[in-house]
């Protein structure tokens, strides 16, 4: 099979933990032969930590939102190649955003990795090589994604705000916390898993995806067997086949233990 997993939320809890049971299931079901395959808004550096601890080196893995795809492999240099990458102009959406959130944080990804940040983002939050510049300079610059951090504003005031001003030419999703990504326009985690599915030679009948956010919807539709994380919010959860435990209870767990028992029977 192949096994689409996101990170935060579904992997990794909102703190960043990574559970004993969730791990050594992740390692059991690629161990049994699936192709597990981490599908995630993050950048492909954010989430080399990720795979690290899932002890996954090889096959595929899925970035910034479906923007990147790259193939692991131990003995490429860095352990990795990028087998499909997809940018586009964010200028507009930028100048939009900017107007209405003037004092938000903005970083823009582009195809080499780098990522170019105007204002304040926590330590941490960010990942790759991160270089400090103005607003002005993030456009003009291919991405692959843009991040909208704004931590006056909630979940809701972002979905509101990105209804009423409409944003063209991109796809969107809100995150958990005052937090935009945009990506090229017709690009999701399920855009980007297809190909992959078809390079795996995997029937469409044999994926699974979890997830728990609102840029995991598509992925929970292309998925034979999508399974929704507990504490998704209701358009994930009903975007879902079936909805497993939150995060905090090793939902994921539960999917992979019973995929793994369903298999040996």
């Amino acid at each position: 099979m192949l096994v689409a997993l996101d990170v935060d939320g579904t992997i990794v809890d909102h703190d960043l933990g990574l559970s004993d049971r969730v791990r050594d299931a992740v390692r059991a079901v690629a161990a049994a032969g699936h192709h597990v395959v981490v599908a995630t808004g993050r950048s492909l550096a954010s989430t080399q930590p990720v795979l690290d601890a899932l002890g996954l080196g090889a096959g595929y893995v899925v970035c910034s939102n479906g923007a990147v795809t790259a193939r692991l492999d131990p003995a490429l240099p860095g352990g990795h190649e990028l087998v499909d990458v997809v940018t586009f102009d964010p200028a507009d959406a930028l100048e939009l955003l900017h107007r209405e959130l003037p004092d938000a944080a903005f970083a823009v990804e582009v195809a080499d990795g780098g990522v170019l940040v105007a204002g304040a983002f926590p330590e941490g939050e960010l990942d790759g090589a991160l270089r400090a510049v103005e607003f002005a300079q993030l456009s003009g610059q291919r991405a692959t994604r843009v991040v909208v951090r704004s931590p006056e504003h909630t979940t809701a005031d972002f979905v509101e705000l990105v209804g009423r001003v409409g944003l063209h030419g991109v796809n969107y999703a809100v995150g958990w916390t005052a937090w935009l990504d945009l990506a090229p326009l017709g690009v999701t985690k399920a855009s980007a898993l297809e190909p992959v599915r078809v390079r795996l030679g995997v029937p469409r009948s044999a994926t699974l995806a979890v997830g728990d956010g609102r840029n995991d919807v598509e992925m929970l539709r292309w998925a034979a067997r999508g399974v929704a994380m507990g504490q998704g919010p209701a358009e994930v959860r009903e975007a879902a086949d079936e909805v497993t435990a939150g995060v905090d209870d090793d939902g994921l767990a539960d999917v992979l233990e019973g995929l793994l028992v369903r298999a040996a029977s």
